[in-house]
């Protein structure tokens, strides 16, 4: 990385793999703010969807993303959005949204506009910043990556234990084959399979990653 005062760590992975959990986990172990750049696409999809736009209209899309205000920060421990200052909180996470988000993450105007804000945040904390192009698009030069990873049952589980009923194949698709950023294990990724740990093994072996990567832990 450049000459910086702060660094990122990046993760990534597919839908219920475990890496929300882990970044929250992670952050917390060693002292850092959380990003999750996910709720940042979430909140741009809650807003269409409020305004009844077709997450699939990229024009409609870029020009609400052009009259919005999004404001990204943190509470010392996690990233926090608002749009036009409004916290959109739990219903991020509505099943509306959760089947439209990956449309709205393809459009390359919208991922442009948010990759920024996510770098922003280096400005001023070091991260551990979660998501599906972390490693390979938001930070490529950071020496900290890792990839999260679960089998495809384990990970349908998880999201039926959530209450989220969206098919983790569909997700796995449309992230995997979108033109602009798609999901990949970002060079320079150590692949951690989460399928078999607890919570806090995860964070151990995670860890131990970093410290091979030259985190100083």
């Amino acid at each position: 990385m450049t000459a910086q005062p702060h660094f990122a760590i990046a993760i990534d992975g597919p839908a219920a793999s475990g890496k929300s959990t882990l970044a929250r986990k992670l952050a917390k172990r060693l002292g850092l703010v959380m990003v999750n750049s996910g709720a940042m696409y979430r909140a741009v999809t809650w807003k269409a969807l409020q305004e009844n736009i077709d997450p699939h209209d990229t024009p409609a899309v870029i020009s609400l993303l052009n009259r919005i205000t999004l404001n990204c920060g943190d509470n010392g421990h996690t990233s926090t959005i608002a749009i036009d200052g409004f916290d959109p909180g739990d219903a991020l996470r509505a099943q509306d949204v959760n089947a439209n988000v990956s449309a709205i993450s393809a459009i390359p105007a919208v991922r442009e506009k948010l990759v920024a804000l996510q770098r922003d945040y280096l400005n001023r904390t070091s991260i551990v910043m979660e998501g599906r192009d972390i490693g390979s698009v938001v930070f490529p030069d950071t020496p900290f990556k890792l990839y999260i990873d679960a089998a495809e049952h384990v990970r349908a589980a998880r999201r039926s234990d959530a209450g989220e009923v969206d098919s983790v194949a569909k997700r796995d698709a449309a992230d995997s084959n979108r033109t602009t950023a798609p999901l990949v294990v970002a060079d320079g990724a150590t692949v951690l399979d989460t399928s078999d740990h607890t919570i806090e093994s995860g964070v151990d072996a995670a860890i131990e990653i970093l410290r091979q990567q030259g985190l100083p832990i």
